[in-house]
């Protein structure tokens, strides 16, 4: 008779063993509690929240706040962190607790040149030094057949070498524990076996067909064991096919000494069936702290309802508690291989949630603290008071900033290609971007806002040049020509962290500067410069709104003598993005 019987108790607490004679720490009591773990996904309840949870950790995957203003160092971030190797990081972690990050180093050991998945349950942590510190890490793709003694390969661990190879392990600190740390759901694991093993019995019982419905008893004596199975092989053959036994034979002496058969019977079963079922499948739901089943797609037992505004507090509780927490530790870790290449980035986790299950209020807060705090793009969200606008609007903005070329007191002295910038950083950080963002954040324009370069009688604008687009023209190109007005220089620049053209920054960036790039890669446009200068009688006496014509053409040459800042710079300014290196992109296209 074999009986079966499911232990609570038996999965949770993995031993952890530090020995004199290995130099590694084990991890459960055959060194391989990982492989419980993943075992523990053959539960239905368990493998469905592991998956969604790993998944709104991994969200859309790495985003910066600052990316836009630092387009080299993304670019050094997305060349370093695949998609995939991200998605593998969290996966590990939330799966089996930890994750780990191979480090590769150039020569010298001054810079990180690659970083690669390890999978967490191949390493097994050295013994700690007398600082308490982990050194090292040892490698093995089966500790279950690692012998004692054996030699394996040694991996430091990040920092604590001058090696080429290196391993970080993103783990979040628990008390009680140093080497490992338990998974988020281990208190559940006990329930995750119990609906494992529960499907097992069911499985059976189907297979088998519940139970035996026929019994043939032989009472003329009994044979050899070899006759035996002869006789009922030929039995089962004939009665029950290749689907199942469900025949019982008996040999008996005589007909007195037949097989008593009996079945226990289980006094409603299926009821008690089910609430071990449901009880595991709450259970599971508790330990990985699930505010609400259907986040996930489960069964509503209790707790909060079906309706959208609860469903909404739910996913908001859910990832302020449980996904940010874990987020945060792999941003951590991720933030330490680029501090090591001087890469500093604002960097958070883009949200998969929707928009409105997501807390965000930005009068009293900027974009980026946003887009941290929210995990939400807001460079693809308009910035002012009314969030329905769609992209496109952001191109209107900056067109309401401008004037109409015609100015009533005001003559057009020089029209050119710009050729220049601003002096310095220090003129563009004392730009008007805050009058610019008040205009973004409560939709009134300034067109007639003095510019930094206006200087006594003369007044310097930019139109967006050619005045045509063909065809294939891209929207915002459209929109500029099709606008025909003039704008500060100050505007222009603002723009610089607003969505005006999304998809034609860096790398596919939302942002750019529009100063430079116009219309982005190989666009046709350029920046006319346009110098005004106030209009006046024939006498010579500047009186506005008289019709006054201007008798006395004044050169460029004048209007600089005169204080017109148009100083030389930066060459990208007067060029078309078509003619520039690579047709205005990054890298040269085929």
């Amino acid at each position: 008779m074999s009986i079966k019987i499911v232990e609570l108790g038996k999965y949770t607490t993995p031993k952890i063993s530090e020995t004199k004679k290995d130099k590694w720490v084990s991890y459960g009591d055959d060194n391989n509690y990982y492989q419980t773990l993943l075992d523990s996904k053959e539960s239905p309840t368990n493998s469905a929240l592991i998956n969604s949870i790993s998944d709104m950790i991994y969200g859309k995957g790495l985003g910066a706040t600052d990316a836009s203003r630092k387009p080299d160092e993304w670019a050094a971030l997305v060349q370093m962190f695949s998609e995939d190797l991200m998605r593998k990081i969290v996966d590990d972690y939330y799966t089996l607790g930890e994750a780990s990050i191979q480090v590769v180093y150039d020569q010298s050991h001054t810079t990180i040149t690659s970083v690669e998945h390890i999978p967490i349950q191949n390493l097994r942590p050295e013994r700690c030094n007398e600082e308490g510190d982990i050194e090292a890490y040892y490698y093995s793709d089966d500790w279950t057949k690692v012998k004692r003694n054996e030699t394996l390969e040694r991996i430091p661990s990040f920092g604590m070498s001058k090696e080429g190879l290196e391993v970080l392990v993103l783990k979040p600190y628990k008390s009680g524990f140093h080497y490992f740390s338990p998974v988020e759901y281990q208190s559940g694991l006990d329930y995750a076996f119990v609906e494992i093993e529960l499907a097992k019995f069911h499985l059976n019982n189907i297979y088998n067909r519940f139970s035996a419905n026929m019994i043939i008893n032989f009472n003329n004596g009994q044979p050899n064991d070899e006759q035996q199975r002869a006789i009922e092989n030929k039995i089962k053959d004939k009665y029950t096919g290749t689907e199942g036994e469900s025949v019982i034979v008996s040999f008996n002496d005589n007909k007195e000494s037949a097989a008593d058969i009996q079945t226990p019977q289980l006094n409603d079963a299926h009821n008690q069936y089910q609430f071990i079922a449901e009880e595991a499948s709450r259970k599971l739901m508790v330990s990985h702290r699930v505010t609400s089943p259907l986040l996930f797609g489960l069964p509503q037992n209790g707790g909060l309802g079906s309706n959208a505004e609860e469903i909404k507090m739910a996913a908001m509780l859910f990832d302020n508690t449980v996904i940010k927490p874990m987020q945060r530790v792999i941003i951590e870790g991720v933030n330490k291989i680029l501090n090591f290449n001087q890469i500093s980035l604002n960097l958070y986790m883009i949200t998969s949630q929707p928009l409105d299950f997501t807390e965000m209020k930005n009068e009293d807060v900027g974009v980026e603290a946003i887009e941290e705090q929210t995990g939400i793009e807001m460079s693809k969200q308009i910035c002012c008071s009314n969030q329905d606008d769609g992209l496109d609007q952001m191109v209107d903005k900056l067109i309401d900033l401008g004037e109409d070329e015609d100015l009533e007191d005001w003559d057009l002295i020089s029209s050119e290609a710009v050729d220049y910038l601003t002096d310095d950083e220090k003129e563009q950080e004392q730009s008007l971007l805050s009058k610019v963002w008040n205009f973004v954040s409560t939709g009134t324009a300034r067109p007639n806002q003095k510019s930094e370069q206006d200087t006594g009688l003369f007044k310097v604008r930019y139109q967006y040049a050619p005045d045509k687009t063909s065809g294939n023209s891209r929207d915002f190109c459209k929109k500029m020509v099709s606008a025909s007005k003039i704008y500060r220089k100050e505007d222009i620049i603002a723009m610089d962290n607003k969505v005006v053209n999304a998809g034609w920054g860096p790398n596919g960036a939302d942002t750019y500067s529009i100063w430079f790039y116009k219309g982005g890669g190989d666009c046709h446009h350029y920046w006319m410069r346009k110098v005004y200068m106030r209009k006046r009688n024939s006498s010579g006496v500047f009186l506005p709104n008289e019709g006054l014509s201007n008798d006395k053409p004044v050169s460029v040459n004048e209007a600089r003598k005169a204080g017109v800042p148009l100083k030389k710079n930066d060459a990208k300014v007067a060029k078309l993005p078509t003619d520039m290196e690579n047709n205005g992109f990054l890298k040269p296209r085929g």
